[in-house]
């Protein structure tokens, strides 16, 4: 009787050790290096990639379908739209039927608990693309990104600006196990919501300036995430003043970079001079979603490889 390994998922930040996020930071950097020399790397040979999405995208759609198919595998998109999920099929169905025909599924959905339900009828490892609670692909992008440009994180200061949102708890899981400090400034009525906080390792400031200063890593978001558009004249008069530009810049540390998830309003969440200026990295940053990601496929795919 032969025995199925245990499935590792990836469906929120904390769902991996500090020892496993180094292994997969040292493959991210050896692939990136292999993808940047042209030299073919192909681990995943005859594996499939389903990709199921509920909310729109860019840069997740376009960073694992390239990624899959630069590891030598296949990518298949599903929009929510044009399967049975669109037509009230259970999630715990679908996790059971994809599954069966597939390597490996990513997830963009809206309720965590949906992504936890299909995860749960999985045979296959199943990554978070996104959902309202957690952007952990995002931010681990970005925590690369600072590796690349700085080095270790631990012991730092990233500085969150906007609407506590995905990307907000997923920073604050990724100080958990880095290591570092958030400091958070949110408008009042748009505060976080302590159910998902599992870390002490913030501090809250009602002037965004002031939880600027001294931060090595200056990071912000759009202030009308997907799924709240109906929200968007409200947010817009309630988030004036939390505009990232210079003047909050200059109260950050002399190297400190900035980060943005993007898609990006220049003139409302971030000053143009400051997204598109030197301490800026969002192009780095938006690039290493492929990079990381393709790392993470491999990992949860394979299992530990060693780099040579």
């Amino acid at each position: 009787m032969s025995t199925q390994k245990a499935i590792k998922h990836y469906l929120q930040f904390s769902d991996f050790s500090l020892e496993e996020y180094e292994y997969v930071i040292e493959r991210a950097r050896h692939i990136k290096r292999k993808f940047k020399n042209y030299e073919i790397y192909h681990p995943l040979i005859d594996r499939t990639l389903v990709m199921v999405f509920e909310k729109n995208s860019t840069r997740t759609r376009l960073s694992f379908e390239a990624g899959m198919h630069q590891l030598g595998g296949a990518a298949i998109y599903l929009n929510t739209r044009d399967s049975q999920l669109g037509r009230g099929e259970p999630v715990e169905d679908a996790g059971q039927v994809m599954s069966r025909m597939c390597d490996i599924i990513m997830v963009r959905t809206f309720g965590q608990e949906i992504i936890e339900r299909f995860a749960a009828h999985s045979r296959v490892p199943v990554i978070n693309g996104l959902t309202n609670e957690h952007h952990p692909c995002q931010v681990f992008a970005d925590i690369f990104t600072y590796y690349e440009h700085r080095g270790p994180i631990a012991g730092k200061t990233v500085a969150w600006i906007g609407d506590a949102n995905n990307m907000l708890y997923s920073w604050l899981q990724a100080a958990e196990v880095f290591g570092f400090h958030v400091n958070v400034s949110t408008p009042k009525g748009y505060d976080m919501d302590m159910s998902l906080v599992s870390t002490e390792r913030f501090t809250f400031f009602a002037n965004p300036s002031d939880a600027c200063e001294g931060a090595h890593l200056v990071n912000t978001d759009v202030w009308t995430s997907m799924g709240y558009e109906e929200e968007n004249a409200a947010r817009l008069k309630a988030f004036d003043g939390w505009i990232v530009d210079s003047a909050k810049m200059a109260r950050a540390a002399p190297d400190a970079l900035f980060m943005h998830c993007l898609p990006a309003h220049r003139g409302e969440e971030v000053a143009a001079d400051v997204i598109d200026g030197p301490q800026s990295v969002v192009w780095d940053e938006a690039e290493n979603r492929l990079h990381v990601q393709k790392a993470l496929i491999e990992y949860l795919t394979l299992g530990r490889i060693e780099t040579k």
